[in-house]
């Protein structure tokens, strides 16, 4: 069911991400736990990378890694991830890649984990994934309400494509947070998809981010409930989409609270259809 906690599960994709670490973890990174300082610097971003493609529709993965340097960021929530996907994207495990070029950590959470095209391919698969500078704890690929693209005729219903990661920030455990919502005209799928990410936060303890592509601004209504447990980070920071000339802030970051934001920003890049937007917070070292 939505939200539900899968220990063994999240076990073995910790394994992955673990494998997929670019920069070794080291006893200062982690940070002391038990720590008095009362809150420590980390930088939040979120891209929706349309699949390696720009908003000129050409793929080209270093231009994506390049535009993701940029925002010099500790953390990185990713939306539409391709890994080996199709010709779209050649075939690119993009997860991996992009972690490699930037020397990041990463966690894929597929949406979508289907056959390969050929005999001897490798499995075709969509869906977020967060990028850490910082240790990864924790990881685990929640399941909330979808309404499938690959249907001919779909019906909401529980799919996986909800990433957590649990990142050790010098003695800070924050829960990050990457989502993609439907982009459907019907708010229904999406007020379906805020009760099911709010089921899944309220189990965990300590400061979170939530990040991603919402398909909706954020006085639309179907977001209304997150505003009572969470704050939008970067109200004034401007639109995200369409990449060229953007009219709607439809890709957020918002934190728990007790997390202080002291800037944040939208930055002009079409290595994508959607501008990313990064965050610069402060976040207590207190929680578990």
């Amino acid at each position: 069911m939505p939200g539900s906690r899968r220990p063994a599960r999240a076990t073995a994709v910790l394994a992955t991400v673990l494998l997929a670490t670019a920069a070794p973890a080291t006893a200062a990174a982690a940070g002391a736990p038990g720590s008095r300082a009362p809150a420590v610097p980390l930088r939040v971003a979120t891209y929706n990378i349309h699949a390696g493609a720009g908003q000129d529709q050409v793929f080209d993965l270093d231009r994506t890694a390049d535009a993701l340097r940029a925002l010099h960021a500790d953390v990185i929530g990713l939306q539409e991830v391709d890994v080996h996907w199709g010709a779209r994207s050649d075939f690119a495990d993009e997860a991996r890649a992009l972690a490699g070029k930037l020397r990041m950590r990463v966690f894929f959470a597929p949406i979508y984990d289907l056959d390969p095209a050929g005999q001897d391919g490798e499995r075709r698969q969509y869906g977020v994934a967060v990028l850490s500078r910082h240790p990864v704890l924790h990881a685990e690929n929640h399941e909330i309400t979808r309404l499938s693209t690959q249907s001919p005729d779909p019906v909401p219903a529980p799919a996986p494509g909800f990433a957590e990661v649990v990142v050790g920030v010098r003695g800070a455990r924050v829960h990050v947070y990457s989502t993609h919502l439907d982009h459907r005209a019907d708010p229904s799928v999406r007020a379906a998809q805020v009760a099911d990410m709010l089921a899944v936060m309220s189990a965990d303890h300590g400061p979170k981010v939530l990040v991603g592509d919402f398909n909706a601004e954020p006085g639309a209504p179907e977001l209304a409930p997150l505003w009572h447990r969470l704050r939008d980070a970067a109200p004034d920071a401007g639109d995200t989409y369409p990449a060229a000339g953007p009219v709607k802030r439809i890709d957020l970051v918002t934190v728990s609270p007790g997390i202080v934001v002291r800037g944040a920003r939208t930055v002009a890049t079409e290595a994508s259809d959607h501008r990313p937007v990064v965050t610069d917070l402060r976040v207590p070292r207190r929680g578990r």
